[in-house]
Formats: C-alpha cells, sequence, structure tokens
C-alpha cells in the first residue's frame, strides 16, 4: 500500500474543523463518492474529537492511499492520552467515559472500511481508518 501525507495537530476544538476539512478535500481528490466523502468526514470529525478530550498533544496523519488497483482516503489518529484500559468495552455502543452518547469508537467503525484500534494504558491510544472509493 501507498501513501504520502500530512500530519495535523490535535489540541483544540479549532484543530477538529480543520482536521474535518482537510479530509473532505482530500477525500474528493481522491474521488470518494458524496456519502463516502461525507462517512469519512463523520468518522474523523469524531476521532479528532477523542483525541482532543481525551488524549494530549494529538495529531492526525491524512493520507492518500492506493492498493490493489483501488484509492482511497487513510486516515491515523495518535495520541499520548492516558490510554484506554477496556478496548472491548470502549467499542461498545453507549459506553462513554466523558458524558457523551458513546458512539464516537463504534461509530467510526461502522463509517469506514477498515477499523484499527492501538491503546495503552499510560501510553496513549492510535486509530487508523480507511475508506476505499
Amino acid at each position: 500500500m501507498t501513501g504520502k501525507g500530512e500530519i495535523l495537530p490535535l489540541r483544540a476544538s479549532e484543530d477538529v474543523v480543520i482536521v474535518r476539512q482537510r479530509v473532505r478535500a482530500l477525500a474528493a481528490q481522491e474521488g470518494l463518492k458524496l456519502v463516502d466523502q461525507t462517512k469519512i468526514v463523520t468518522a474523523a470529525s469524531e476521532l479528532a474529537r477523542n483525541t482532543v478530550i481525551y488524549g494530549r498533544d494529538g495529531t492526525a496523519l491524512l493520507e492518500a492511499v492506493e492498493a490493489g488497483g483501488r484509492r482511497g482516503v487513510r486516515l491515523t489518529f495518535e495520541d499520548r492520552g492516558p490510554g484506554i484500559a477496556d478496548l472491548q468495552l470502549a467499542m461498545k455502543d453507549g459506553y462513554t467515559t466523558g458524558g457523551g452518547l458513546g458512539l464516537g469508537l463504534s461509530g467510526s467503525k461502522r463509517l469506514c472500511n477498515e477499523f484499527e484500534i492501538e491503546s495503552k494504558v499510560g501510553v496513549g491510544t492510535r486509530v487508523t481508518i480507511t475508506r476505499w472509493r
């Protein structure tokens, strides 16, 4: 899989807006249909917001990717926050530690073709999502 990317900081709510704008532009550039653009932007917004709220010194890596003749967008959200103690529980609809609806991680997974999450308590969390054209 090949990719070229842009790293954006995620420290404040203004950064979430910038990530959403850049993801939309990248998805359009890579030829994703409007529905697929909306799905990846929605997932990006949720994950970027989680990174700002729960993580410290977070980043978003935005990449155009190509594999097996397909093109798409891959996003990696990474932070050095407290980590997630129970990933299985965190992925359940309705689970929240912050008073939200508890749909950020599970909803983002449903909106993407590929979803990976790694987290270590005391180290941080990395979520990678991909949407293919």
